[in-house]
């Protein structure tokens, strides 16, 4: 073997930690195949949300729709669509997203808009109705925000890194220059780093209050945040940033009508026995459905909960079927399908083909294990009841077909990586 052929077999070891690792390297790269291992995990999450989605949902459509496959049926349908999509996409080049960025903020930016037009559904604003067919344009602001913050990372890196050239008087003194060359250097952080995407936030979270929709409000926050984190913004402004997303929350708490909203779901999260008959009726039936589970489960198809005690089980609260059918080692074992899933993305991303590429796939899996964490975290009362559906699980023909067209995107991103993967 020569020199260099062992200078470019296998994966450099990098020094500085995953933020350091999306830097990239000089190596060869080429199209090639996808990466299988994410390809099976999604599939293999896919197929049982489907059969999972049929147990819980059954008795419910049995009684409101007078079809026992009334929402496995239109779920199969959406995960077909969205799963030949998915290969499709894969074979899509990612670089093209940079492209047409402008006109999906538009579209985006005009669509989270449309729902205050339709009446409210359960007290909130999130759905676009078309006849029978509705869906959420929340779902695709996550999708463009992280592409957006994908783009203007990757395109002003070298600006937030880079030390600033700056002009100095003959007169200036030492210590002169170095304070010029401090504020030079913020106001470059700032102006690349930081200013671009706390408008992003400003507008999108602007518009998600008007839709009441505090769940995306945080999703997207979140996301951002990471992404912002592993594109290079230095963390010192993450506290800044913390103290402003503090200010904002604490003026919509106190001074507009969410207080309303949010006061009953807090009260019922301290206490799931307040209002069993009211408005902790669903965490409470949930949480008696986690506890029927014990270790094992009651069984495939034998939840009791399901029979028109935990509402519309065929949506966010799904998880809690799961654990009373499956025990605590099923719901152990959906959780580890999620792991290995955004662990897989991780691996994608480090060995993507360039920083866009790198932070799309972060993006997009974080999104898929952030909602995931949440949800499992509202069924189980850990935090406060957020309307957060499960991926791949929870019935929902928008959210469905987005996230396999978005896993797409992180298959495209394996295709064009590095020669040698792991």
């Amino acid at each position: 073997m020569t020199s260099s052929q062992k200078k470019t077999r296998g994966t450099p070891r990098r020094k500085g930690g995953f933020r350091e690792g999306l830097k990239g390297a000089s190596l060869a790269f080429k199209k090639g195949k996808i990466d299988v291992t994410f390809l099976i995990l999604i599939l293999l999450i896919l197929v049982t949300g489907l059969i999972m989605l049929f147990s819980a949902s059954f008795p419910f459509a049995y009684y409101n729709e007078g079809n026992s496959y009334h929402f496995i049926l239109r779920q199969a349908m959406w995960a077909l669509m969205g799963v030949v999509g998915m290969i499709a996409i894969s074979y899509f080049d990612y670089h093209l997203l940079r492209k047409l960025i402008k006109p999906m903020v538009i579209v985006t930016f005009l669509l989270m808009f449309v729902p205050r037009i339709y009446p409210p559904t359960k007290g909130v604003y999130r759905w676009i109705y078309l006849g029978s067919f509705s869906f959420q344009p929340s779902e695709i602001a996550k999708f463009v925000v992280i592409v957006l913050f994908a783009h203007l990372l990757a395109k002003n890196y070298a600006k937030i890194q880079a030390p600033v050239s700056v002009r100095f008087k003959p007169s200036d003194s030492a210590s002169k220059r170095r304070r010029k060359n401090r504020w030079a250097k913020i106001w470059n952080e700032l102006k690349y780093g930081v200013v671009p995407f706390f408008l992003v936030f400003a507008v999108v979270i602007a518009q998600m209050m008007l839709q009441k929709h505090l769940s995306g409000t945080i999703l997207i926050l979140l996301i951002g945040f990471v992404l912002m984190f592993v594109g290079g913004t230095p963390l010192k402004y993450f506290a800044v940033g913390g103290g402003f997303a503090a200010a904002a929350l604490t003026y919509v708490v106190f001074f507009t009508d969410i207080l309303t909203y949010a006061t009953s779901r807090l009260e019922g999260w301290l206490d799931p026995t307040l209002d069993i008959t009211g408005t902790t009726f669903q965490t409470y039936q949930s949480l008696l459905a986690i506890a029927s589970g014990g270790l094992m489960g009651t069984g495939f198809g034998a939840s009791r909960q399901k029979y028109l005690y935990v509402p519309e089980p065929q949506n966010d609260f799904i998880f809690s079927i799961i654990c009373e059918e499956l025990g605590f080692i099923g719901a152990v074992a959906v959780v580890l399908l999620f792991v290995l899933l955004v662990w897989r993305g991780f691996v994608i991303a480090l060995h993507a083909k360039d920083r866009f590429g790198a932070l799309l796939a972060v993006g997009l899996v974080f999104q898929v294990g952030l909602q995931a964490m949440l949800n499992i975290a509202v069924v189980t009362n850990t935090i406060p009841n957020t309307g957060i559906s499960l991926p791949f699980f929870s019935y929902g023909g928008t959210s469905l077909v987005m996230l396999l067209w978005q896993m797409g995107l992180v298959l495209s991103v394996s295709r064009f990586s590095r020669l040698e993967k792991t």
